[in-house]
This record gives C-alpha cells, sequence and structure tokens, in this order.
C-alpha cells in the first residue's frame, strides 16, 4: 500500500458525502444535479437555464456556472476519497476553458482524485455536453485536509437558510 494513500478502510460512506453537498445552498440555485458517485470519482451535471446566461446575445451560459460545477464536483470527489468527516478546503483550482458551452445544452462533469497525501488531496476533471473528447473545459485543484474547511461531519454542517434541501435527483438530458 502506498504510505501517502489512506488506508481502504477507512473510505467514507457515500451517503453522507452526497447528503453534505446537498446541504450547500448554491448547489441547489444552480441546478447541479448529482448523477454518479463512487470512492474518488464522480459525475454531475447542470441542466441549461435561461437564468444563468451570462451573454444574452449568444445566450451562452455564464463560465462562473462551469467553474461552481467544477469547483463543487472536485471537492465532492476528494470528499469520496477521504475517510468521513475530514474538513477540506480548496487550495488551488486552476481551469482551462476550451470553448463555450452551447446555448440549451446540459452541462456535463467528471472528476477523479488522483492523489491523497496526509494534508494535500490532488482532483482533475473536465466539462463538457456528449462526450469527455469535446470539452468545454478541463480543471485541475488541490485541497488542504484537515484544520478549518467543508466535511461531511453533520455537527460541523453550514447552517442557514436553505440549508436543509438537497441536490436535484438525476433525470432530464443524461451525460
Amino acid at each position: 500500500m502506498d504510505p501517502c494513500r489512506w488506508p481502504l478502510h477507512t473510505a467514507p460512506d457515500l451517503s453522507r458525502v452526497v447528503q453534505a453537498f446537498a446541504n450547500i445552498p448554491h448547489s441547489r440555485l444552480l441546478g447541479l444535479r448529482l448523477d454518479e458517485i463512487r470512492h474518488g470519482s464522480a459525475a454531475m451535471s447542470v441542466p441549461y437555464d435561461e437564468r444563468l446566461i451570462g451573454n444574452p446575445n449568444t445566450r451562452v451560459l455564464h463560465s462562473g456556472v462551469v467553474t461552481a460545477l467544477l469547483d463543487t464536483l472536485c471537492g465532492l470527489v476528494v470528499m469520496s476519497a477521504v475517510p468521513d468527516g475530514t474538513p477540506l478546503a480548496t487550495l488551488d483550482l486552476r481551469i482551462d476553458y476550451l470553448r463555450p458551452a452551447a446555448p440549451d445544452e446540459t452541462i456535463c462533469a467528471w472528476a477523479e482524485c488522483y492523489k491523497v497525501t496526509n494534508s494535500i488531496a490532488f482532483a482533475r476533471g473536465s466539462a463538457f455536453h456528449r462526450t469527455r473528447d469535446d470539452a468545454i473545459a478541463h480543471c485541475t485543484g488541490t485541497f488542504m485536509l484537515g484544520g478549518a474547511g467543508f466535511t461531511t461531519d453533520p455537527s460541523k454542517a453550514p447552517a442557514g437558510p436553505g440549508a436543509a434541501g438537497g441536490i436535484a435527483e438525476t433525470g432530464g438530458q443524461p451525460c
């Protein structure tokens, strides 16, 4: 076993990971949908919504929607790869925008956590419409583990208005 990897017996309860992210207000507001989750990888999508248009002339969704989708997804895959309750915070997120998202189409995303050390986790992913080979954007992220940060621990969950909702059910256009 790689001494820098978390032991397999400490794999998190994925239902707690899903619930932690379901409680993020911006996930609900943007309509983020969790399409698939496994230990260390996941897929999410955001359906086209005219309220999220960045340029009314082209009807293209704002690039901030892609940023929020990829940051949220990368955090989710890190949480799915580290022990339950491990706090995490985004240290760095690099997004290379390759082209604008197409109007009237769902944006899909996939990410994986490919390395976990005692204090840092590394993730990478992409946003696309139909296939990963035709990406809208690629991302890489590093996440600090431990200390203060977002966690699956319910006693440390965010409180306040809208904190009890959920990520939309999988449906609509499949990714």
